[in-house]
């Protein structure tokens, strides 16, 4: 058969037609954002064989697997600090200890360096002064804080706010009063620029702290998955998934959520942390 140029141009119209959709949903993928959020557990437990020494390195690998481009973490003592910055060589670490002291607990950020330019970045604490580091207030047990950047996507051209905290584990007011210093600070921040916020919330769905940050922002899990079942992300070293759903990510309403989940990951039948780090895949829109 006689190849004409009509057979040459029909073929390589048929080519553009299969390749553009496949090139512009490979763009789409490029400029997604994987965040995880993943409360690593304090380092100087009494965990016995879930010590943080004989699981360290999973934490490492589980977070390496999944690929986060940001990471919010809770738990993290200056040593894990250290150990974090020490093996995820590709990110960037912004925290401070909770305390008036080194020596506290943060709530660090990992943010991937080759993608990201850091604009600004600081903390605040969950009281009545946030402003005042190591403040606590209400019925709080200890302080607590958030620590936040504000990012550049040198990939996707947007920028936007991320935010990581861990509200406290027994105050019931103070976990409400803490969800309204969140709504509050977010806020502050330029209205139109998209804001991500991770963390242990150490609540469930059915609460009023829950409630106020879901009615100002999205619940990426439950927007993906609203009928799912045994979503517990607090195994405490058991492989437990019936429990409550009490560490989330949210994002506001112009950031669109492709992905989300819940990574259980075993080594050996142990779970790296007593927390299941949370997952998702954003696609922020260029600002």
């Amino acid at each position: 058969m006689q190849i004409t140029k009509r057979h040459v141009l029909r073929r390589l119209l048929i080519w553009i037609v299969i390749l553009l959709p496949a090139q512009a949903a490979n763009s789409q993928d490029d400029q997604n954002v994987r965040v995880m959020s993943f409360n690593i557990r304090f380092g100087t437990a009494n965990d016995g064989e879930n010590h943080w020494d004989k699981r360290k390195k999973n934490v490492i690998t589980t977070i390496l697997d999944a690929k986060p481009d940001l990471l919010g973490t809770q738990e993290v003592l200056p040593f894990q600090a250290a150990y974090l910055k020490e093996n995820l060589k590709d990110y960037s670490y912004v925290g401070r200890s909770r305390e008036n002291r080194e020596s506290g607990e943060q709530c660090g950020i990992l943010i991937r360096s080759n993608r990201f330019d850091i604009l600004e970045q600081g903390h605040f604490w969950l009281s009545e002064t946030p402003n005042v580091p190591g403040s606590k207030s209400w019925d709080s047990s200890l302080p607590r804080m958030a620590s936040w950047v504000k990012l550049f996507d040198r990939r996707a051209k947007s920028v936007f706010y991320f935010v990581n905290t861990h509200f406290d584990h027994r105050g019931v007011i103070a976990r409400e009063k803490s969800a309204q210093v969140i709504v509050d600070r977010a806020k502050r921040f330029e209205r139109s620029v998209p804001v991500v916020i991770t963390g242990d919330f150490n609540t469930d769905s059915t609460t009023k702290p829950y409630q106020l940050l879901s009615s100002n922002f999205v619940d990426t899990f439950q927007k993906l998955h609203p009928d799912a079942k045994e979503t517990g992300t607090f195994g405490g070293f058991q492989g437990r998934t019936d429990g409550a759903r009490i560490d989330f990510i949210f994002s506001s309403e112009n950031i669109t959520v492709v992905e989300a989940g819940i990574d259980r990951r075993e080594f050996e039948g142990r779970n790296p942390s007593d927390h299941y780090p949370v997952t998702c895949v954003l696609r922020i829109n260029s600002k």
